[in-house]
């Protein structure tokens, strides 16, 4: 590696053992990094799995002459977040960087969704970015440095079908990012999303029944997560020191600057509002501007370049 971006840092990346974690373990790992590559071993719906996906990307970034080691614990509870962060101070010395990217799925239309489905999702991507973060924040502080990258997602920044869980996770976290970038700022500290497309066991375990769905799926396949790596090694690296609080939306070789909610239109009556004059008056003055109830695909809907 002729400019290694992450010479010297040390990143944790959660949810690592495949798919895009798993990429971007690997590129920190060529930019220079020592990485604590986290991954539970389970199933995108949680279940307990066989293999052992976490030791397999630290043997290759070992086999790659990188430095890396394995972690287990679970990003969803707070005691065992902690962990992962101690494991990185306690092997590495320090820590410089949280990827964000553990995650699972109970898909289910909303109607039909249980409350356990809904908990499950949260805890894992919203809890999870807490947790771990807020376990980094301490060491970040005192060393006046530190980066975030979370990854968000369209499902919440747009919306899909049959996600409730999922998009209300992966928008929280977007919030979330936003306020860890306000609170840390004075410490030299950054927090980013990237809202990534890539085909991954995850995605590949959404349901497709829906022809519109499927045909979503087919170009998601042509996507590979490696540019997506590309783009949270730069985020978490100091060639990023000056990019903070933003969200990123990367599909194979375009990447977007993804717009963040702030005022579309306005109205003033002097003489106050009421139910009937926001009827007559508001409504029809903003329903031009209204968003239409659109999915991801409806939004992002050629295909990738």
């Amino acid at each position: 590696m002729s400019d290694p971006m992450m010479e010297g840092k040390v990143v944790i990346v959660t949810g690592s053992g495949r798919g895009i974690g798993r990429e971007m373990a690997l590129q920190m790992a060529r930019h220079g990094a020592r990485v604590v590559v986290n991954d539970v071993g389970v199933s995108v719906n949680g279940g307990a799995e066989g293999e052992d996906p976490a030791q397999e990307v630290v043997d290759l970034i070992r086999e790659q002459g990188g430095e890396a080691i394995v972690n287990r614990d679970s990003v969803s509870e707070w005691a065992s977040a902690n962990r992962i962060v101690e494991a990185a101070i306690d092997t590495f010395g320090r820590i410089d960087s949280v990827v964000n990217n553990a995650g699972i799925l109970r898909d289910r239309i909303f109607h039909q969704m249980t409350p356990e489905e809904f908990e499950a999702v949260i805890r894992v991507h919203l809890f999870g970015s807490f947790n771990v973060s807020r376990a980094a924040a301490s060491h970040f502080r005192a060393q006046q440095s530190g980066s975030f990258v979370h990854m968000t997602s369209t499902s919440g920044l747009i919306g899909n079908v049959g996600q409730a869980n999922y998009s209300a996770a992966k928008l929280g976290i977007a919030g979330l990012s936003k306020s860890i970038a306000l609170d840390m700022a004075r410490y030299g500290i950054r927090s980013n999303c990237i809202s990534p497309f890539a085909w991954t066991r995850m995605v590949g375990s959404i349901p497709s029944d829906d022809p519109s769905q499927a045909e979503r799926l087919a170009r998601v396949k042509s996507m590979t997560p490696d540019t997506i790596a590309a783009l949270a090694v730069f985020l978490a690296s100091d060639a990023a020191a000056s990019v903070s609080g933003q969200i990123f939306t990367m599909r194979r070789n375009e990447v977007f600057l993804m717009s963040q909610p702030r005022p579309v239109r306005s109205l003033h009556r002097a003489e106050g509002w009421t139910a009937q004059t926001l009827a007559s008056h508001m409504l029809p003055a903003f329903k031009p501007s209204f968003l239409p109830l659109e999915v991801s695909a409806d939004v992002f809907g050629w295909d990738p370049v």
